[in-house]
């Protein structure tokens, strides 16, 4: 008999409708997996039993049935606060902090139908492309317990990989939905700038940071997007996106569901970072990269090979929004102990910069928008590698010097920031299992308000790889 984890979460759904089990039912069993697996995996922060299953319990008389998630648990990364929940951001300056208001995401999901079951794990203000921190276990890999499952949603990915729930939403900055979502074996996206409202990037230090999703199959992806996005009548509200629109304000499930289309891809290796440092591409994220590209060619797509031009300006300026968002933690200069020291560092050196400078780093990452947006218009879509390594062992990142913390980030994913500075969509699908068992993917880049196509492709080759039916040994306990 098939266990309710092993549904796909749009499968779910459709049970749900049809009345095969109840949001308590499925709350309940979520649960049990949070209380059993979770103490292995790092994946969850808070565990909101009472409030889920009393959620669970009077659904149907808050929200319609027909809603999009009506009665799928999900859960809130600990960035994301929630009224009558802590929110600790991953950071000691914010134990024990209750929220006394919920984020607008909170509330879209909400109104969607879903059923948060807590927080989902961290690193300290979201900051880093892994999940450890001072005041939480690691989130760790459930393909093996001994790695990281990456960052910063690196709780969610590891919550999504291990069953715990069906899909989650994360935030990402510089790659931290789809670092871990490739790192887990999973679908991760990162959408366009301005495409989710309530996560839209504009309000973000150089316009980095949007909201997406996490999931094992493209589908389930596109369902819980679709659901972020909340269109009003149907239409994405374009007042409040300012996005470059794309063909059709369609559902995006469709797009994946249907999954057609034969399309003209761009084929990326070099990174932005490749003049400031010497970029070794593991042989493994190569072969999942060749493996995409043999399948994609049989499929019947166009590919050719295309180099980012970059001038050798991307690294520093890069370094110094990271310093420049940091600068803006809500933590006063002389409680900056309480801080980790890479962050604190981080702080320090972000809030030393002048207005010139930060204007000048703003400025030239606007340019470098522009470059790659003009650079890559000549195709539906550019594949690249997802990661640059293997995920990487808990415990292998220098938490005390700042610079060495950073070149390790880059070295890991090097492919994943300059997405979010350019403000184009990307997905990351995984591919291809190492000698080990461990998930490789690939990262597909798209147009601007693209994200129908990415969904598209994906669908094809998940249709031939099926690596919505992989899963590590934990999930089946």
């Amino acid at each position: 008999m098939t266990e309710l984890h092993e549904l796909s979460a749009l499968d779910q759904w459709l049970a749900l409708q049809r009345g095969e089990f109840s949001p308590r039912d499925l709350v309940d069993h979520y649960l049990e997996r949070i209380e059993r697996l979770n103490p292995d995996l790092g994946a969850f922060v808070t565990v909101t039993a009472d409030a889920a299953i009393r959620r669970a319990e009077n659904l149907e008389s808050v929200v319609s049935r027909t809603s999009p998630l009506w009665g799928l648990p999900t859960a809130d990364k600990d960035l994301t606060q929630r009224r009558g929940v802590q929110t600790g951001f991953g950071s000691q300056a914010f134990t024990g902090t209750i929220s006394h208001r919920s984020d607008e995401i909170v509330e879209v999901l909400d109104d969607a139908g879903a059923i948060s079951l807590g927080k989902t794990n961290t690193p300290e203000f979201g900051m880093y492309g892994y999940t450890e921190s001072r005041v939480a276990p690691p989130a760790r890999n459930p393909w093996d317990l001994s790695l990281g499952a990456g960052g910063s949603s690196g709780g969610a990915a590891a919550a999504v990989s291990a069953r715990l729930l069906p899909f989650a939403p994360g935030s990402d900055g510089g790659g931290s939905i789809r670092i871990p979502a490739a790192a887990c074996g999973l679908v991760g996206i990162k959408p366009s700038r301005g495409l989710v409202p309530a996560g839209s990037g504009i309000d973000s230090v150089g316009g980095l940071a949007v909201k997406g999703p996490i999931a094992r199959s493209v589908a389930d992806a596109a369902l819980l997007l679709d659901a972020m996005i909340a269109r009003r009548n149907g239409r994405i509200d374009h007042h409040f996106t300012l996005r470059a629109p794309d063909d059709n304000d369609g559902d995006l499930l469709g797009a994946a569901v249907r999954g057609e289309g034969r399309f003209n891809i761009g084929v990326l290796r070099n990174s932005p970072f490749d003049d400031a440092r010497d970029i070794v591409i593991a042989p493994e994220a190569s072969a999942a990269l060749d493996i995409a590209l043999a399948q994609l060619s049989s499929i019947g797509h166009g590919m050719e090979e295309v180099a980012l031009s970059h001038g050798g300006v991307y690294a520093d300026a890069f370094r110094r929004l990271w310093q420049i968002s940091a600068a803006t933690i809500p933590v006063a200069d002389d409680s900056l102990e309480l801080l980790e020291p890479v962050t604190a560092e981080l702080v320090r050196g972000g809030r030393q910069l002048g207005a010139r400078e930060v204007m000048e780093t703003l400025s030239i990452m606007s340019g470098f928008e522009r470059s790659v947006i003009a650079q890559f218009s000549q195709f539906d879509a550019v594949i690249s590698p997802a990661l640059g390594q293997l995920p990487r062992p808990v415990g292998s990142y220098d938490l005390e010097n700042p610079d060495e913390n950073f070149w390790q980030q880059v070295e890991y994913s090097p492919f994943t920031s300059f997405v979010n500075v350019a403000g184009l969509p990307a997905i990351t699908l995984p591919i291809s299992e190492t000698s080990e068992g461990l998930p490789m993917g690939v990262q597909l880049i798209g147009r601007p308000g693209g994200e129908a196509t990415l969904l598209s492709i994906g669908a094809q080759l998940e249709r031939r790889i099926r690596w919505q039916h992989r899963s590590p040994a934990i999930a089946s306990r």
